[in-house]
C-alpha cells in the first residue's frame, strides 16, 4: 500500500509513519522541518514541505504522486497562537493537502475533540453533537473549518477526533502538567481546574495510530471519535504523573468561576505586551479542564473495527 503522511516531523505524524512502515506500507513522509532523523519516520523517505505555502511544493517521487492513502496529520495543535496562525496551520494546510492529492483512494484527516462545545460538559458525546456549535476559540474554529473543507472536497474521507493525545515523544500534554507545578507557602502545588472528579477521555498515540491505519486500509467513511477504552478521572491522572516524577506536590483545584477571570486577564496581558509566550492560564485550557470531556466510541468500533487499549500513562511518563 502506498501511503503519504503529512506532519511527519511531529509527534503523531512520525508515529504514524513508523507504524505504517512496520505494517508493510510504502510511505512518503512530509513535514515542515528541513530534515529529520531516519528512525523518527521509520526509515521512510522524507520531504520538507510547508503545505500552506503552494509555492513550496517539492517534486514527489513517482510512486507517491497518486498514493493509495493520505493520512493528514499536519496542523497547529496548541491553545495559544494568533488566529491567523491557526488559520494558516490548520485550514490552509488541509486545503493544500486536499488539492495536492485529488486522486488518492483514501483521505484520512486528523482532527480534534476541540470541535465540541467547550462551554458545556461533553458527556459521552457522539459525532453529530458538533453540528450547531459556535466556536469561541480560534483553535476549535480552525479545526472545524478544516473538517468542513474535507467534507466538501472529499465526502468519502475519514475524519478522526482524538482528545488529549499522549505517549512517548509527547511535547505538549504531560510536559504542561509538570510545568503547572508551583511552589507556594503551603508546599508544592499542581494547579488544576474544577474539583478533580471530572471524567476525561484520553487518547494514547498507540490507539490513535491504530485508528489511522484502520481508516487508511478500510472502506468506511465519516467522522469518528478516537480515545482510549474507558474514561479516567482527572485527579487520578494528575497524582499518577506526580508520583512517577517523584514530585512532592498535591493538586490544588481552582473553581471555574475563579479560574476563568484569571485566564482572561492573563490573555489580555499577553496580548497587550504582544508576547508570543503562552500564558500559564488560557481560556481554552480552563474551559476544557473544568468539565467532563468524554467521547462515545460506538461509531469507530462499529465501522472502523477500532478496538482501543485502556489508558496507560506508564510509557509516556518514563520517557518525558
Amino acid at each position: 500500500m502506498i501511503t503519504v503522511v503529512t506532519g511527519a516531523s511531529g509527534f503523531v505524524g512520525s508515529a504514524v509513519c513508523r507504524a505504517a512502515r512496520a505494517a508493510g506500507h510504502q510511505v512518503l513522509a512530509l513535514g515542515r522541518r528541513r530534515a529529520v532523523p531516519a528512525d523518527l519516520v521509520g526509515g521512510a523517505p522524507y520531504l520538507s514541505w510547508d503545505l500552506a505555502d503552494p509555492t513550496a511544493r517539492p517534486a514527489l517521487p513517482a510512486p507517491f504522486t497518486r498514493p493509495d492513502a493520505v493520512i493528514h496529520c499536519a496542523g497547529l495543535a496548541t491553545d495559544w497562537a494568533r488566529p491567523e496562525a491557526f488559520h494558516h496551520g490548520n485550514v490552509l494546510t488541509t486545503r493544500s493537502a486536499l488539492a495536492a492529492f485529488p486522486e488518492t483512494a483514501r483521505f484520512v484527516h486528523l482532527s480534534t475533540a476541540s470541535v465540541y462545545d467547550p462551554r458545556r460538559p461533553t458527556v459521552m458525546a457522539r459525532e453529530d453533537e458538533t453540528d450547531a456549535v459556535s466556536h469561541i476559540d480560534a483553535y476549535g474554529r480552525s479545526k472545524a473549518l478544516a473538517e468542513a473543507s474535507v467534507r466538501r472536497v472529499r465526502p468519502d474521507a475519514v475524519i478522526l477526533r482524538p482528545h488529549a493525545v499522549y505517549g512517548p515523544g509527547d511535547t505538549t500534554l504531560l510536559p504542561r502538567v509538570l510545568q503547572a507545578v508551583r511552589r507556594t507557602p503551603y508546599g508544592q502545588k499542581l494547579f488544576a481546574i474544577g474539583d478533580g472528579s471530572q471524567r476525561l477521555s484520553l487518547t494514547s498515540v498507540v490507539n490513535l495510530v491504530d485508528a489511522c491505519l484502520l481508516a487508511a486500509e478500510g472502506k468506511a467513511s465519516g467522522t469518528f471519535n478516537i480515545t482510549d477504552r474507558e474514561p479516567v478521572v482527572l485527579d487520578d491522572v494528575l497524582r499518577q504523573v506526580l508520583t512517577a516524577h517523584d514530585l512532592p506536590a498535591t493538586p490544588l483545584y481552582l473553581p471555574l468561576a475563579l479560574a476563568l477571570p484569571l485566564a482572561r486577564t492573563a490573555e489580555l496581558l499577553a496580548r497587550a505586551t504582544r508576547s508570543d509566550r503562552r500564558p500559564r492560564l488560557t481560556v481554552y485550557a480552563v474551559r476544557h479542564l473544568a468539565h467532563e470531556r468524554t467521547l462515545d466510541l460506538t461509531a469507530a468500533r462499529t465501522h472502523l473495527g477500532y478496538q482501543p487499549a485502556p489508558t496507560d500513562l506508564g510509557p509516556a511518563l518514563r520517557r518525558n
